[in-house]
């Protein structure tokens, strides 16, 4: 168990740089825009988004590449793009070259969306898969909060600027890239894709020896359980349930929270530097939750999380909506997003990498995988891209009302249609869910 705890977490770092990229840039999103004085709509689109559509592509495309080259490789290469993002960002003197730059980040982010879950999926004991994968979410809201407290550091006692917030990403890069190096392959895709039998099997011994002849054979009675092809009508089920579990996650607005947090902030009437150490409590609650989530999820299953989440979705956003409206003051909606921040953590946060990574067979596992990362950085991009343009011409209580109401729709899912995974292996979800 040491060794699959110890390969968890080092691959799961690519989570903590993917927060961290995700986060970082909340610190430059005002300065940004005065700088190079652009308007709503391309600031949006050219600055705020353009990781985003660097994420859409790493996500789609992550599953091919996971599939020839292999899980190791793919988070090798996650680590060396995040490394050329954050130093040509820190680097840039116009908006076009910074936005290529966050692009490659974004790619990085995406291929780490698909690579992570998948391998420590593929290694994890079926009874500690779910807090094993949520080790991933667990680095994300790690590197959110970093990312927050270091702008807030970097600005507030270093008096630097955003080159500096964005620039310093390249150290944990580069500790990823060395780490990521001292883990061996997945031991599933050894012998589905590279018909590795003995590599898969020393691995496998050292994961749990006296379990390898009967994971081996498990492998092998599902290696015909569907082809290559992911959009054939014996996937309908875990498409749909990948679908709809990434549109959701989008629809609470979590994206909008941690992107335009310091926006929302200061609409709220708080001053910058209130809004900023706001943000940072912000990741710690989010850091917290994400906690209790992984503690809970391979004892009361992911159902049971997305119930709660849901609902505490709901009662914070509607809160939330109704402070706008009859401006009720910063604190109110402080208290109500950190609100937020705890359901989503509890429950979407500690629920999707692993159920994405859980609910396709071990031979299309990573297309799966891209199919639903790929709707979820999809709805990310597209709401990153338009919300500076809603912000200034609707008011947050529609904003944030439009989200409740998805969240609604999102509890009756969870209820009537998600199926629970905890506790069984890979191949036997793969053989239900036909």
């Amino acid at each position: 168990m040491k060794n699959i705890l110890f390969w968890s977490i080092t691959v799961a770092v690519g989570g903590f740089l993917f927060g961290f990229d995700t986060a970082v840039i909340s610190g430059a999103d005002q300065p940004l825009q005065r700088l190079w004085e652009t308007s709503d709509l391309f600031h949006g689109a050219m600055i705020m988004s353009s990781a985003l559509w660097g994420t859409v592509i790493g996500a789609l495309s992550g599953g091919l590449f996971c599939e020839y080259y292999g899980r190791k490789k793919v988070l090798i290469s996650v680590g060396v793009l995040y490394l050329i993002s954050a130093l040509g960002s820190a680097l840039s003197n116009d908006p076009v070259f910074f936005a290529i730059m966050r692009l490659i980040g974004g790619f990085g982010v995406g291929l780490s969306s698909i690579a992570v879950p998948a391998y420590i999926s593929e290694i994890a004991p079926a009874q500690y898969r779910g807090r094993l994968v949520a080790l991933y979410q667990f680095q994300i809201v790690f590197g959110i909060l970093i990312a927050f407290l270091s702008n807030y550091i970097i600005s507030e006692f270093f008096m630097l600027d955003w080159r500096w917030m964005l620039g310093i990403e390249a150290i944990p890069a580069l500790v990823f890239v060395m780490m990521t190096m001292t883990v061996p392959e997945s031991p599933r895709w050894l012998l589905l894709r590279r018909n590795d039998e003995n590599e898969c099997r020393r691995i496998l011994d050292i994961i749990d020896s006296s379990k390898t002849e009967e994971t081996i054979l498990s492998i092998k009675r599902t290696q015909n359980l569907v082809k290559d092809n992911l959009f054939v009508k014996q996937l309908s089920v875990p498409i749909f349930l990948a679908f709809f579990i990434a549109f959701f996650n989008q629809l609470s607005g979590i994206n909008f929270i941690i992107y335009f947090a310091p926006r929302v902030f200061s609409l709220a009437g708080l001053s910058d530097a209130v809004s900023l150490l706001s943000t940072a409590g912000v990741g710690l609650i989010n850091l917290i939750f994400t906690i209790l989530g992984m503690v809970l999820i391979d004892r009361y299953g992911r159902r049971s999380l997305m119930k709660i989440g849901s609902i505490g979705y709901i009662v914070s956003l509607l809160a939330i909506s109704y402070a706008f409206y009859e401006s009720a003051g910063g604190i109110v909606v402080v208290f109500f997003i950190f609100l937020f921040i705890a359901s989503h953590a509890i429950g979407q946060g500690a629920v999707i990498w692993v159920f994405l990574a859980e609910i396709f067979p071990n031979k299309i596992r990573t297309k799966g995988q891209s199919f639903g990362s790929g709707t979820h950085w999809v709805l990310a991009a597209i709401i990153t891209l338009v919300m500076p343009y809603f912000l200034g011409r609707f008011e947050p209580h529609f904003i944030f009302g439009f989200f409740a109401l998805m969240m609604v729709l999102q509890l009756l899912f969870v209820i009537y249609v998600m199926p629970e995974t905890k506790e069984k292996t890979l191949e036997s979800i793969s053989e239900t869910l036909k």
